[in-house]
């Protein structure tokens, strides 16, 4: 029984931690991945379980780590805990982490690092150190037994001291990054024992140590990039008592400065390392006019640098800069050449001259000028070169940059994008040897002739174009975004084409035959932007529209037929026609065709009356009338209408029969509609009126204007109720009927 307590209270501890976990973090309760950052937390939650795999608690206000907090998280590939308060960790809070790969305790407040933290940590491999308050390492490696580590970030501003043995235990890195920037002490020799580091950075103001770490890494990494630093003036050499063969590729200055003496000493400092292949300097500052110690560097020997970044160069007096005459010999064997956004104007045609080997050139964001151009452009300048960017500089006259690049024997790919030429020329002179050429963002109103026919690639873009039709025989790739265009430019022209890009342009679409008519075309690129996007909604969503415009008028039939069944509109339109049929016959009938003394008219409410009484008081009188009555006289199958006519125009005289029933009989209403048009559209007195009961003119239909007109000013009969009067009703009724 206590057993079962034991496991019982045990099972009950587990559920409630779990449950306050994911009081804490919602979103470790659905997925392996527990995010638990910036919620303020001062402590690791308890319930974190071997089901997670990441756990986040970044940017919280933890302090101390305990053993306990990731005993059980054994299946933990990643833990992120920088931007924390961390001062303390207990020895084996991480002892049961072995599937770790990443931490991160960058940004916290470690005033010393122990081995014994990583000690269990056989999986790891990313290790985040920087940003905390330890001033050295400690007096042996606390890493020696991360065999796996892959990048390694540490340091800190108060990281002042690195230590021989410090990185034992590590032999490959991908990355390592050190913030050094007030570092004050490098023992010798403590970085050899990395064999292999792909990218080494280090944030560097002390130029003493600078050197020291250089000759010690020589031997093992591929990229060095120095941040911050000021350039000593070194007289030692860099390759001394360095292990070879040298690994070193390629060299990275950020946020640097030079001046003229530290420069030249620099290049002739790295002439002594011959892997040195690559040179690179981004937000730079150089003190100096260009005063550079030619003899020296000349003496020196030849460099085995191929290729110069130089990107965001701060030169004050930029404009009294020197030619670096006699550089010459220096730059031979250099064949890739940047240099961007750092306010050059010019290049001397002699130095220019010497670029022997230089296949790659870049100019871009500088303050090139057309006529300056002729002198960095001269005559045989710039002999092996392919490449050529001048994009972003305020080159104007397009005929003259093609006059000047037509200098340069080998060139096949020229960029002079952003630059505003506003004008294009009809014909110009271009390298034969020209495949690529980037005209995009020059404000050209058209493309002419001017555009060699060499091309197998043109950029075009943004330039306003409204047609493209250029006879461009050899063109594979032509990329006309953000232009004006409406139509996909003819395939005839460019029968080669195999990339075509009009995204952004006035396109509303293409036919499969336009598509089709590329033979050699493999991609093509109409996407717009959905904010610039102007088409109306038929294009969009011309299936959509059509079947909405189908419901529309279906829905609109119904309801027409709807309205007409209601309000008898079919009625109207067949009595309309027979009226207008009416209106072309003779007004009154020929004597021969009268039948009938006259037509009687009412409701079938009131039949008694009209069949018992009034049928025998006339047509049994002496000498008789005949009536017709719709009962007895109408013709069977006959449309009524044909009938009422027919037998209106047989009658002498028309008898309305009138009561509260005829008024509200749809019968009689449908009878006097027809009758109405015909009778008083003639203004005679054909017509009799009876009253059967006092009726009211207002009771009568608005429609029948002239009915309400003739009972308020012609004279009708009105059946009295009194027997001693009925006899006089019927003698005035017979001799209506006899006028």
């Amino acid at each position: 029984t206590w057993q079962v307590l034991a496991i019982y209270v045990v099972l009950a501890a587990h559920l409630s931690k779990q449950q306050a976990l994911k009081q804490t973090c919602p979103s470790c309760d659905a997925s392996q991945n527990c995010n638990c950052s910036a919620m303020g937390l001062d402590f690791i939650p308890p319930g974190i379980t071997a089901r997670i795999t990441l756990l986040n608690l970044a940017h919280n206000r933890i302090k101390h780590i305990r053993s306990q907090d990731l005993q059980q998280a054994v299946n933990l590939r990643a833990l992120l805990l920088q931007s924390n308060k961390i001062s303390s960790i207990d020895e084996d809070s991480f002892q049961s982490l072995a599937k770790l790969e990443l931490l991160d305790l960058s940004n916290n407040s470690l005033a010393h690092l122990s081995p014994v933290w990583f000690g269990q940590l056989f999986s790891l491999q990313h290790l985040h150190l920087q940003g905390n308050s330890y001033r050295d390492l400690g007096e042996s490696s606390p890493f020696s037994g991360l065999w796996n580590l892959s990048s390694l970030h540490l340091g800190n501003p108060w990281f002042s001291v690195i230590r021989q043995g410090n990185f034992e235990g590590i032999e490959l890195l991908h990355e390592l990054w050190i913030d050094g920037r007030n570092l004050s002490h490098y023992e010798q020799g403590s970085l050899k024992s990395i064999k292999k580091i792909n990218h080494m950075v280090i944030n560097l103001r002390n130029s003493n140590i600078f050197s020291e770490i250089v000759r010690d890494i020589l031997h093992s990494v591929a990229w060095l990039e120095v941040r911050e630093i000021k350039l000593p003036s070194e007289k030692k050499s860099l390759v001394q008592n360095s292990t070879r063969p040298f690994r070193i590729q390629k060299l990275t200055f950020k946020n640097a400065f030079f001046t003229d003496e530290t420069i030249s000493r620099t290049i002739v400092l790295l002439k002594a390392i011959s892997t040195l292949k690559e040179l690179e300097a981004i937000n730079c500052a150089l003190e100096g006019k260009g005063e550079w110690n030619i003899k020296e560097i000349e003496k020196s020997g030849q460099s085995f640098v191929e290729t110069v970044t130089i990107i965001k160069l701060m030169i004050q007096n930029f404009h009294l800069f020197f030619d670096l005459k006699g550089m010459e010999s220096q730059i031979k064997k250099l064949k890739r050449l940047t240099i961007a956004s750092s306010n050059v104007f010019m290049v001397p045609c002699n130095l220019a001259s010497n670029f022997a080997s230089l296949l790659y050139l870049d100019f871009h964001d500088n303050l090139l000028v057309n006529n300056r151009l002729d002198e960095t452009i001269c005559k045989d300048s710039w002999p092996s070169l392919q490449t050529l960017n001048l994009s972003q500089n305020s080159l104007k006259a397009l005929k003259e940059i093609a006059n000047y690049t037509s200098r340069l024997p080998k060139l096949n790919n020229l960029d002079i994008s952003q630059n505003n030429f506003g004008e294009i020329p009809d014909v110009c002179e271009w390298p034969k040897t020209l495949k690529y050429l980037n005209l995009s963002s020059t404000q050209i109103p058209k493309v002419t002739n001017c555009i060699p026919p060499t091309l197998e690639v043109l950029d075009v873009s943004a330039n306003n174009l409204k047609e493209f039709g250029l006879q461009l025989p050899l063109l594979k790739e032509l990329y006309l975004t953000k232009n004006q265009l409406k139509t996909l430019p003819g395939a005839a022209p460019t029968p080669n084409l195999v990339a075509l890009s009009v995204r952004r342009n006035k396109l509303n679409g293409f036919s499969k035959e336009e598509f089709e008519s590329f033979k050699s075309m493999k991609l093509l690129d109409a996407r717009a932007q959905v904010g610039a996007v102007r088409l109306s909604l038929m294009e969009c969503h011309r299936s959509l529209v059509v079947s909405l415009i189908c419901i529309l008028v279906f829905l609109l039939i119904l309801l027409l037929v709807a309205v007409g069944y209601k309000y008898h509109v079919v009625w109207y339109l067949r009595m309309t026609w027979a009226w207008l049929q009416a209106k072309r016959k003779p007004k009154r009938a020929p004597p021969k065709d009268i039948c009938y003394d006259a037509f009687v008219s009412y409701s079938e409410n009131d039949s008694d009356w009209v069949e018992n009484m009034m049928v025998r008081q006339l047509e049994q009188a002496c000498p008789p009338f005949r009536l017709c009555l719709h009962k007895r006289d109408f013709v069977p199958g006959k449309w009524i209408v044909d009938n009422i006519i027919d037998s209106i125009e047989k009658s002498h005289k028309t008898l309305f029969v009138l009561s509260e029933h005829f008024v509200q009989s749809e019968w009689c209403k449908y009878e006097l509609d027809f009758s109405h048009f015909r009778l008083f559209d003639e203004n005679n007195d054909a017509a009799i009126l009876v009253l059967l009961e006092p009726i009211q003119s207002k009771a009568i239909p608005k429609r029948f204007c002239k009915l309400r007109k003739i009972m308020n000013t012609k004279t009708y009969l009105e059946w009295p109720p009194e027997e001693e009067q009925q006899q006089v009703f019927w003698e005035n009724l017979k001799g209506a009927l006899k006028s």
